[in-house]
């Protein structure tokens, strides 16, 4: 790469939508339908956020709680963001992000972005602070630096956007550590979206302790991921046709230590799973 360019560039994407494009890893953001409409089919409606979030405030268990694993240039926050400005329940967004030179050239161009517009002020304070009253009822607040250091300092979550780049250009993000250690801080309710449909993602969740299941269609993937705490939660929950495909895969290991090794799943890690209460006697 060329140091002397900017690290990011706007693209038009086949739906109209402008996105940025990361130079370094070669990926363009919500690559399918963009920002917004991604944001909102992919976490928002299917996590039916603002539903839950008045139903945590109906039980006494306000606030409730996101959190936004890979900030990016904020499209999935402001998308839910927008959302929540129908209710009046109390929520806390954590936006966790190693760095924010994303989103700071987001900002630059947030008249051609589109979904930025109006929220230029609430982005610069919650750059210059660290924490913002996005809402009157939403406070929003910004966990700089690795992910895993900085889960503790976030309370525990009943809605996860995990969305940092893929496997390949990523992988300590996707590691059975770092989700281990998601399912070990969030809520017993808590619901995590992802937009992959990665054999090996799912293997890894599930090991990392998640019930795990198809998520919805957007842009132009068929399905994507979603996991919860808890399988009932789950609409259409991964199941023998699944665990007969991850048998049979070149692609099924889970990702550790931060490492992107594609390859068959190990022999003791498929015990592992065929013995979770998702899958047991199937």
């Amino acid at each position: 790469m060329d140091l002397s360019m900017p690290g990011f560039e706007l693209v038009q994407l086949k739906s109209g939508a402008e996105s940025i494009r990361c130079r370094k890893h070669g990926e363009t953001m919500h690559v399918g339908s963009g920002p917004s409409t991604e944001a909102a089919e992919l976490h928002v409606n299917q996590q039916r956020i603002v539903e839950r979030a008045v139903a945590c405030q109906v039980e006494g268990n306000s606030p409730f709680v996101i959190w936004d694993v890979g900030l990016g240039p904020a499209g999935n926050a402001l998308t839910t963001l927008e959302a929540l400005r129908a209710i009046d329940a109390p929520v806390e967004i954590h936006s966790f992000e190693i760095d924010t030179a994303v989103l700071e050239f987001a900002l630059k161009h947030s008249g051609a972005l589109g979904y930025m517009a109006g929220w230029e002020p609430v982005l610069g304070e919650l750059l210059e602070r660290g924490e913002v009253q996005a809402l009157p009822h939403v406070r929003w607040r910004l966990h700089r630096g690795d992910y895993l250091d900085q889960m503790c300092h976030a309370p525990p979550p009943s809605a996860i956007y995990h969305d940092p780049y893929s496997p390949a250009r990523n992988p300590q993000m996707w590691s059975l550590e770092v989700f281990r250690a998601a399912r070990e801080r969030c809520a017993p309710d808590a619901l995590l979206t992802n937009y992959t449909r990665s054999t090996a993602v799912r293997v890894t969740l599930a090991l990392a302790g998640w019930a795990v299941g198809l998520g919805v269609a957007t842009g132009d993937k068929d399905q994507t991921t979603i996991a919860a705490a808890r399988a009932q939660m789950l609409e259409r929950p991964l199941d023998a046709i699944w665990l007969r495909r991850v048998r049979a895969s070149t692609n099924a290991a889970a990702f550790r230590g931060g490492r992107y090794a594609p390859g068959p799943i190990r022999e003791a890690d498929l015990r592992t799973l065929e013995a979770l209460p998702q899958f047991a006697g199937r």
